[in-house]
């Protein structure tokens, strides 16, 4: 059975909507869960009839979002350093943390190790298309510069995580660029351009609209770049909730539309919302980890541990280092 290790006090709202999570996810699936924090908080609110099915990891300190992420490496009392170190150890297959993401990701990076071939792990996340089917979009954060041969080791795990956990059978990789020409976007990109170039499934350069048109089911940028969508993605999407709410306060036919469309509204919601996918793997890693948003909900904790059971479960590392293999034997 998958074990997951669940930093149980990083996330804004401290062990409560963690633990709740936690509880959520195993009335839906079988896993054995490990929370990692204190011990007597925990069980403040852990029922007691889920006590035999949680184990807990005492931790009596906690990463902070005001610390410095390079801070997490000394403090090996930690709730994150404990909670990797099980993945670490073999005694966890994935770790879920809402605390400090750059903690997290440099714990994650030092403690388990790159993946043979992986010169650096990127963060992915998913984003809505019109197709409803989601896209992928990686790094979003993890690298703010990026050489060549990082993104195309990018597009080739992005390819594998669309395929093993989305289910793309054949899924289409794209460069982020200012235009679709073979000619468009900067220097690093266009070397990755032509080093990717004649790889299964590469389309070639994409633009931003591309993402939300379900054209191209993988994405591939630096972490600059993609921490700009992502956040703009968001911003976007909240303006849009804003304005709509504010026309329908301000006209009465709007609030008759309004009503008819209000299905809608909340099927585009679940779309946008964090707490739906969860959490946004590091791929790359000798093991799993799910950075969440630090102001996760229960909800969002429970679909980081899907996410980490169903990563464990795919073999989605397995598919990665066959893949670079290929491409590095291949004189492409």
């Amino acid at each position: 059975m998958v074990k997951i290790a669940i930093d149980a006090m990083g996330g804004d709202f401290g062990p409560s909507p963690i633990v709740k999570g936690c509880i959520q996810a195993l009335k839906k699936k079988s896993f054995e869960p490990i929370l990692v924090g204190n011990k007597k908080e925990i069980l403040a609110l852990l029922p007691k009839c889920y006590r035999s099915e949680i184990s807990i990891v005492e931790a009596d300190d906690v990463i902070s979002m005001s610390d410095l992420a390079t801070d997490a490496i000394r403090r090996k009392e930690s709730s994150i350093y404990k909670a990797i170190d099980l993945v670490k150890d073999g005694e966890a297959d994935g770790v879920v943390s809402a605390g400090h993401s750059g903690a997290t990701m440099t714990l994650a990076t030092l403690r388990l190790g790159r993946l043979k071939g992986v010169s650096r792990p990127a963060l992915v996340t998913l984003m809505p298309t019109k197709t409803g089917r989601r896209s992928v979009v990686l790094d979003v954060g993890a690298n703010v510069d990026s050489k060549p041969e990082h993104l195309v080791q990018f597009a080739i795990m992005g390819g594998c995580y669309a395929k093993d956990l989305l289910k793309v059978e054949n899924p289409s990789i794209g460069l982020l660029a200012n235009g679709e020409e073979d000619s468009k976007g900067n220097e690093v990109t266009k070397t990755a351009f032509k080093m990717l170039k004649g790889y299964k499934g590469f389309v070639g350069n994409v633009e931003g609209g591309d993402i939300f048109n379900g054209s191209c089911d993988v994405i591939t940028c630096d972490g600059f770049i993609g921490n700009l969508v992502l956040k703009t993605s968001e911003g976007v999407a909240a303006t849009i909730s804003g304005l709509i709410k504010d026309y329908i306060r301000k006209s009465p036919i709007a609030i008759t539309g309004a009503l008819l469309m209000r299905k809608v509204f909340r099927l585009l919601k679940k779309e946008i919302d964090y707490a739906e996918v969860g959490g946004a793997p590091l791929i790359g890693l000798k093991g799993c980890a799910i950075v969440s948003h630090g102001k996760s909900n229960a909800r969002a904790i429970e679909n980081a541990i899907y996410q980490a059971i169903g990563y464990v479960d795919t073999g989605v590392n397995e598919h990665i280092l066959e893949k670079l293999q290929e491409y590095n034997q291949k004189d492409i």
